[in-house]
């Protein structure tokens, strides 16, 4: 098969250890749904020696531009991790965000960045999606952190944001699920917070100095199990949304932590928010440098910088934009 022949075929990357290994069981069902609709495609699996980000990589080079991601927020991620690093090294072909369109079977225990589409939670819903083919521009965001080099298709943090993850990231892997897990880990790293200090800088401008316990960074609204961390985030619009919670004593904590399931969380006076195309956080001391979480996955540590990239990507919406 040609690549230009590609094009217009579907890449399916399956991960087959999302929702606790049944994913593959799960593929089965919605690859009857797509060809039912008369959607063409192609599958893969993660497993072998390729995770989704290679998996991906290596079916642009090849000349797919259609891509549907089945597992959870990790697994688009990964997808769109593939299809950006190709981009990027592909650029003075003339290769644009725009010419690919990603869509999503949720399977995932978090599911969070599809909330922000309007593409349903359940297979048969998304299956439907995909076959209408309705799409939006999203934002892709490039995530420097010390050595690393990432994208993000939603929401990353730095702080007590990214400890959480790391204990989420840990529970995932002896099997547990759930939205209790976000919120446990959320508890115990609030419990056991450890405030540090950094200079937040967005387009050019100071906006924050001092003591904080966790700093958010979003381009959709939801993360962790549905939590909003950046409430007023739109995926389309071509700015990164920063929510910065200082140190704050636990009563203030206490009190407030309702909101972030609420998305009234930036109603509270005491946090630090703004809007910008590209944020430093750059750590006052080594000590200070804390680790840093892009779509969930822990990528480095602080300093970071992430930027709002000219080009957009399609993504498959419930509705188009």
């Amino acid at each position: 098969m040609k690549g230009s022949d590609r094009k217009d075929i579907w890449l399916v990357v399956v991960n087959v250890f999302a929702a606790s290994r049944k994913a593959g069981s799960i593929w089965k069902k919605a690859a009857v749904m797509l060809e039912e609709t008369g959607v063409p495609f192609k599958v893969r699996f993660t497993g072998g020696h390729d995770n989704a980000a290679a998996i991906s990589r290596k079916a642009c080079a090849e000349g797919y531009r259609k891509f549907i991601a089945v597992g959870g927020d990790g697994t688009v991620h990964d997808v769109l991790n593939g299809i950006a690093v190709h981009v990027e090294s592909s650029a003075d072909s003339g290769l644009s965000f725009s010419d690919f369109i990603l869509g999503v079977l949720p399977v995932g225990s978090g599911n969070d960045w599809v909330k922000s589409t309007g593409v349903p939670r359940n297979i048969k819903g998304a299956v439907d999606a995909i076959a209408k083919g309705c799409t939006g521009l999203q934002d892709v965001v490039r995530v420097e952190a010390q050595d690393t080099v990432s994208y993000m298709a939603n929401v990353g943090g730095v702080g007590l944001d990214a400890r959480v993850c790391e204990i989420v990231n840990r529970k995932k892997e002896q099997g547990y699920r759930g939205k209790k897990l976000y919120v446990s880990a959320l508890l115990y790293c609030i419990k056991n917070r450890l405030p540090v200090r950094a200079r937040i800088v967005c387009d050019g401008k100071e906006v924050f100095s001092g003591k904080y316990l966790s700093i958010a960074f979003g381009v959709g609204k939801y993360s962790g199990g549905g939590m909003q961390q950046t409430p007023l985030a739109e995926i389309g619009d071509g700015l990164l949304d920063i929510t910065v919670i200082p140190d704050i004593p636990m009563w203030t904590i206490v009190k407030e932590i309702s909101k972030l399931f609420t998305g009234s969380f930036h109603k509270i006076d005491v946090l630090t928010m703004a809007k910008c195309k590209e944020v430093l956080v750059i750590p006052e001391s080594e000590a200070d440098a804390e680790p840093v979480e892009v779509d969930g996955e822990v990528t480095g540590r602080a300093p970071v910088c992430m930027r709002v990239l000219p080009q957009q990507i399609n993504v498959i919406m419930q509705d188009p934009r």
